[in-house]
């Protein structure tokens, strides 16, 4: 796949900004930022950080996704004239006209973005992205920030799990464009699906922007739109080489349907005569690209012959057929038939290119049934995934939050009454730790200031859910988290392209122990916070329950 023009980027940049303006969130941002700036307290330093409370899918883990979109936001905010007189319309009567002009101004020249790298394998609670910056342009980014990561992640590690079912030997099709949410929802399915281990997409436009490898079949509609060979123009094929004149393409098929059908025992009164139609008008059009669906009627009684007598025909004039789609029906059982009629084929009439077709899956595949096809006998090469994949239907959202854990160098804590939603305190540091296989097996969150753990020195840390029992584990090996990627309104690491991310998230899984990868009941990984932290949290909880803190006490 030739690798994006800068005018693909531009135009990338461009369709990135007419869909992720600084209009696309909340109204209560707006609200909250004007009363910070009505406070005057609109460049208090702030930190927000970005995570999830619970891996996707009762899985043991996700990936991260959606960065290189929120860097892109933030190098693009800025609000239009536009934008400020559509505000000025729907804020409050009493919104100050000041704070219009103030929104004129305003950009990310002031955030500093610190964040796991995009293509990691990462956990619950694990802070994926910190954001710093003024209070008032910290809390309008929320929303739009949310938006890019929540669904990116979410499909990418679907895709992932859909990956690991199917195993490393099959080609995955993402085919979910005319299912997914709207069309935002189906591009962006197509490029972080490719990111998770899909490794071609039926979207066009996702090729085109995301330099993703596509690919298609052809739909049962043009298959019963044809009726007669009458309808089949022209009519004729010369050969791959060029060394014949116009060959009569339908009188050789013919010939081969003829000699299939004696081969193989079958009715030629069975056979659908505009079915073998639209293939040889299909065939005469791409015989070098020859795939059609072989179950718009019978594959036994129709489908497979007609596609065998074309693809022979084919192979006779020196094209090469690709193979067929299944989309009904057993596809194990079918394509293991089918198999044996294309050995058969190759054997008796002694074409080898029929030992190479490839056979395509693709009905409502789940996770499920496609984990199955790891227990079934079958022969299918490629697997055509949509509706499951794209609308994650397991799980429609990954409930990725953004919370305040600090303001003019304080840390702030939410305390819920549901354990589950409260927040840890302070700007953070996040640590993998890795065993003397290579394996990660702890993410440590610290507070900023602390001392990095050490290689071979043991460390106490308290797991996040038995926050009152201490560990000690000894990492072989440690890795920083985060990277800084964003600041003073510049983009300080690289955009990475789809193909690269996909290469990260490969080599992030691959170093991932399998019980943590399992799909069904896989073990939890550990995600600690260090002593230090831990005594935070156990300090402002206490001072938060305190009653004289409280504005109506007794």
């Amino acid at each position: 796949m030739a690798a994006r023009s800068g005018s693909t980027c531009g135009i990338m940049e461009r369709s990135f900004r007419e869909r992720v303006p600084p209009l696309l969130t909340d109204l209560y941002q707006f609200t909250m930022a004007y009363a910070y700036w009505r406070a005057g307290r609109h460049q208090e330093p702030a930190v927000f950080e970005l995570f999830f409370r619970e891996n996707p899918f009762g899985g043991g883990f996700s990936l991260f996704a959606g960065l290189d979109d929120c860097l892109r936001f933030l190098r693009s905010f800025r609000f239009t004239d536009e934008d400020v007189e559509f505000l000025c319309s729907v804020l409050p009567p009493a919104t100050d006209p000041a704070f219009f002009q103030f929104l004129r101004g305003l950009d990310c020249s002031g955030v500093t973005l610190r964040s796991v790298p995009e293509g990691t394998v990462v956990f619950a609670r694990v802070p994926l992205m910190e954001v710093a910056g003024p209070l008032a342009v910290v809390q309008l980014l929320e929303t739009s920030l949310l938006c890019l990561v929540n669904y990116a992640s979410l499909v990418c590690s679907n895709a992932a799990r859909f990956r690991l079912a199917a195993g490393p030997r099959r080609k995955l099709l993402e085919m979910g464009l005319r299912r997914a949410q709207g069309p935002d929802g189906g591009l962006t399915a197509s490029r972080y699906a490719h990111i998770g281990g899909f490794d071609l997409t039926s979207n066009v436009q996702a090729g085109f922007l995301f330099a993703i490898p596509v690919a298609g079949t052809m739909a049962h509609s043009y298959v019963t739109s044809f009726t007669s060979l009458e309808e089949v123009w022209p009519q004729t094929l010369v050969t791959a080489n060029g060394d014949r004149g116009p060959v009569d393409f339908i009188f050789l098929t013919k010939g081969w349907l003829s000699r299939v059908c004696e081969l193989l025992g079958a009715e030629p009164g069975k056979i659908r005569e505009g079915e073998l139609a639209a293939f040889l008008s299909y065939a005469i059009a791409y015989p070098q690209n020859f795939l059609p669906v072989i179950d718009s009627y019978s594959v036994g009684c129709s489908g497979l012959l007609n596609f065998c007598a074309v693809a022979l025909a084919l192979c006779e004039l020196g094209y090469k057929p690709v193979g067929i789609r299944l989309d009904s029906g057993d596809l194990c059982r079918q394509s293991v038939h089918v198999r044996g009629v294309f050995r058969l084929c190759s054997m008796h009439f002694s074409i080898p290119a029929f030992d190479s077709l490839i056979i395509v899956g693709t009905n409502n595949i789940s996770e499920q049934s496609m984990a199955e096809l790891n227990t079934k006998e079958n022969e299918i090469d490629v697997v055509g995934v949509g509706t499951h994949l794209v609308t994650c239907t397991k799980q429609p959202s990954l409930g990725c939050v953004y919370k305040l854990v600090e303001v003019r160098g304080r840390p702030k804590m939410k305390i819920s009454e549901d354990q589950e939603k409260s927040t840890v305190p302070g700007r953070k540091a996040v640590y993998r730790l890795i065993d003397a296989d290579g394996h990660p097996f702890l993410d440590l969150v610290c507070l900023v200031v602390e001392s990095p753990p050490e290689a071979g020195v043991p460390l106490s840390c308290y797991p996040l859910g038995c926050e009152h029992s201490a560990v000690s584990v000894t990492p072989d090996q440690v890795t920083c988290l985060y990277q800084e990627v964003f600041t003073k309104g510049q983009v300080t690491h690289p955009l990475c392209s789809a193909t690269e991310t996909r290469a990260k998230v490969q080599s992030s899984l691959q170093t991932l122990h399998p019980r943590h990868k399992r799909l069904q009941e896989p073990d939890s990984y550990t995600v600690a916070l260090s002593e230090r932290l831990h005594n935070l949290v156990t300090e402002l909880q206490k001072v938060g329950s305190n009653s004289s803190n409280f504005l109506l006490s007794n």
